[in-house]
């Protein structure tokens, strides 16, 4: 796969997991736009500048994909509409920001999306929302660009982005916090810190594969998991109270999609 030419306004984490993606992908020559891009993020082909002013004048990009903090939108929406001038479409997975705010800031067509970071392997899963005036072209594009590093679902209702972040865009901090809860306690345990570290991660990894891979849903595999009157069903019944697992969760993805909400302002 080949993909067109880019230019990356903010080369983060999230904006870094998509390039790195991208490139494994076949990327062509891009551009990339950050005060302190990764070391080996940018490949010698692709050029790298501390701010959008200093971009070719000339360069054309095939879309312009928006990866900065919410906050940093008064500065950075401004010089990407300059840089822009009216012409293609930007991709954003600014966090917050409706359709409707960054298509006025940038008087261009807008597609949001919220990816996560397994997307660096080809493991992301992104939700895409286009906005008006999007044509079926830079749908495609935005298609192809995800699916390069993962699944893509698309949405027809904006509003379902901040819960879907709940889910998948933030979700990954909450399996990886599982994976250091059980290293660190099973460290506590007496496991030796290398092997504590190994068991934790190869059993997220496996019991996440499994679940992708099997035709059964969640609650499925975790009932043959527990054999009735044996050790798991003991940990399950301290995980599943009510004020566990099932109110603490609910919490964090409530909060997530407040925080949305209030960057969106």
């Amino acid at each position: 796969m080949t993909l067109p030419s880019l230019l990356l306004v903010g080369a983060g984490r999230m904006g870094g997991a998509l390039f790195a993606g991208w490139v494994r992908q076949g990327l062509a020559p891009s551009v990339l736009i950050d005060p302190s891009p990764p070391a080996g993020l940018a490949r010698p082909e692709d050029s790298a500048f501390p701010s959008l002013d200093q971009a070719p004048p000339d360069f054309r990009p095939a879309a312009a994909i928006l990866a900065v903090k919410p906050q940093m939108a008064g500065t950075v929406l401004p010089n990407l509409a300059a840089a822009l001038n009216g012409h293609g479409v930007v991709l954003s997975i600014m966090a917050g920001k409706t359709i409707a705010d960054l298509q006025a800031a940038l008087g261009v067509p807008v597609i949001r999306a919220m990816p996560n970071t397994p997307a660096s392997i080809g493991h992301g899963i992104t939700a895409v929302c286009a906005g008006p005036g999007t044509t079926q072209a830079q749908r495609d594009l935005a298609t192809a660009l995800l699916s390069a590093v993962g699944d893509v679902v698309w949405v027809e209702d904006e509003a379902l982005i901040d819960p879907i972040t709940a889910i998948s865009g933030s979700g990954p901090a909450y399996v990886f916090l599982l994976a250091e809860i059980m290293e660190q306690a099973g460290i506590e345990s007496g496991v030796p810190p290398h092997l504590a570290r190994q068991l934790a991660r190869k059993t997220v990894f496996g019991a996440g594969a499994l679940l992708d891979e099997s035709p059964d849903d969640a609650a499925a595999l975790r009932r043959a998991v527990t054999s009735p009157k044996g050790a798991t069903e003991k940990a399950l019944d301290v995980l599943m109270a009510p004020e566990a697992w099932p109110a603490a969760i609910r919490q964090a993805m409530a909060a997530v999609v407040r925080r949305s909400q209030e960057l969106a302002g």
